[in-house]
């Protein structure tokens, strides 16, 4: 049994049978957005769901959505809802970030874009674990050295569990969730008058948007998911997956540190990677005067991994590390999956996600288990498997999952095209074909020969950006998968 509460860096389940639903019979009262979703353009609603939907006429909390109409009535074809990942991520304004990225006109045209923030998050009724920097300063496993480094990061994070368990909103805890989330996306689309939705998700948005189109199959048009976690989300399994999506892209950055004699790290990729190994040991034995250690080293080198932006900060921060100069700014260690790397996140991210990733499925809890599992992935996967594999708040989460995790399968339309970077460090490849191969024909994938988090309108690969275009404008996917080269064609 479950004991007690989880995840600096990243971002982002299921039932056999689907509780009862509540009928949102009530009209969308549109209005003025929250400050920071003021956009414009952008319109904002609420809309009041169960809070446990197996008790439909219980207690409800609030979901607060935001709307980008369509401004050519003749060309739109219903309602495009999204997900920024995560979990956690805020949503409200997030089709206004899509104009901004450049999603094409066309696009824009056919839909009126949802944005949401979902249940448990900011604008929506909100939870809470009370947590600061002291208390939890990662959301990515920290490397563990040793078995007692493993007893050491429990004690920690069991403490976190527990801050959730007695926060001011526990009584909410164990129903939020993947699944429920997935829910209140139907009422919304209930509430909204459409006979069906169609759906862009990124990073642990790919997950969301699978659990809503195996839930409700028949009221899911074109779903896009870009950058997949995989058919189980973020579980166990998928945490340890970061170990191997970061070897698929460190050597992105070790070609680019070679290519750059100025920072001194190597002039070829194998002295880079080199270079890794000896810092990490050095930092291990011997912390840098700004208090940079191998476990910050590696947090620093899994956030910076995620964008190519970020290359130079991060081949700069080697640079002062290795000659004793300086740190420049550092990278937090806290990313949401398809927002980028930001300031350390509030309270509401972390305690959102937790809630989300620990309800979602059972994890292990057993401290020897992560103790075993950490020496065999240091093993397998030296840069980042003593990270990935180690132990989290999931372990003591203070109440068991309601209900199974939804399984994916193939049964339903043919109406998801994923979209994936070969060398994705936060959602790998290898989690993107179990997703594909779960779905069966339901679903096409198209890789792009690219690094870094999220595919679609973060790279300018004409090929990937304009089958994806293409299929939420046309409904139409490649007769296979395909795929695209580094540049496009």
């Amino acid at each position: 049994m479950r004991k007690a509460l989880l995840p600096v860096l990243t971002a982002a389940l299921l039932a056999a049978s689907t509780p009862a639903v509540a009928s949102a019979a009530t009209p969308l009262k549109w209005g003025p957005c929250p400050e920071e979703a003021a956009k414009p353009g952008l319109e904002c609603a609420t809309l009041d769901v169960p809070l446990d939907y197996r008790d439909p006429d219980g207690k409800t909390i609030e979901i607060a959505i935001s709307r980008l109409k369509s401004t050519k009535p003749e060309k739109r074809r219903g309602v495009l809802m999204t997900n920024t990942g995560g979990p956690g991520g805020e949503g409200l304004a997030y089709p206004d970030t899509l104009k901004k990225l450049g999603v094409p006109q066309e696009v824009l045209d056919s839909y009126d874009v949802i944005g949401m923030d979902p249940r448990g998050v900011h604008n929506s009724t909100p939870v809470t674990c009370g947590l600061t920097l002291a208390d939890h300063p990662t959301n990515i496993p920290l490397h563990a050295r040793n078995p007692a480094d493993v007893t050491a990061e429990a004690q920690r994070v069991a403490a976190v569990a527990a801050k959730c368990g007695s926060s001011a909103t526990a009584s909410m805890l164990p129903y939020i969730s993947t699944a429920n989330t997935a829910r209140d996306m139907d009422q919304v689309r209930e509430a909204l008058g459409e006979k069906k939705v169609n759906y862009f998700g990124i990073s642990y948005g790919t997950y969301l948007g699978s659990v809503y189109t195996s839930l409700f199959p028949e009221r899911s048009d074109r779903f896009l998911i870009d950058s997949a976690t995989g058919p189980g989300g973020w579980d166990a399994a998928f945490t340890r997956m970061f170990a191997q999506g970061v070897e698929d892209r460190f050597p992105d950055f070790a070609k680019f540190a070679a290519s750059k004699p100025e920072y001194g790290l190597g002039r070829t990729p194998a002295q880079v990677t080199a270079k890794f190994y000896e810092l990490a040991a050095r930092l291990d034995q011997k912390p840098s005067p700004e208090g940079y250690d191998g476990r910050v080293f590696r947090q620093i080198l899994f956030a910076d991994l995620y964008y190519d932006k970020n290359l130079p900060k991060l081949a700069a921060t080697w640079q002062a590390l290795d000659t004793g100069k300086p740190v420049p700014q550092p990278t937090s260690t806290s990313s949401t999956p398809g927002a980028g790397t930001t300031a350390y996140p509030s309270d509401n991210y972390l305690a959102s996600q937790l809630h989300v990733i620990c309800n979602d499925s059972d994890w292990p809890e057993d401290v020897r288990t992560y103790q075993r599992n950490v020496a065999i992935d240091r093993f397998r996967h030296p840069m980042f498997g003593a990270a990935a594999a180690n132990i989290t708040p999931c372990a003591y989460w203070p109440s068991e999952p309601v209900e199974p995790p939804v399984k994916v399968t193939d049964r339903g339309p043919s109406n998801v095209l994923i979209v994936q970077n070969l060398r994705d460090p936060a959602t790998p490849l290898a989690g993107a074909r179990k997703l594909r191969e779960a779905f069966g024909d339901r679903a096409r994938m198209v890789t792009a020969d690219q690094g870094g988090h999220l595919a679609y309108l973060f790279k300018d690969n004409r090929c990937a950006n304009d089958i994806a275009t293409k299929f939420l404008v046309t409904g139409e996917r490649p007769r296979h998968d395909r795929a695209c080269g580094a540049e496009g064609p």
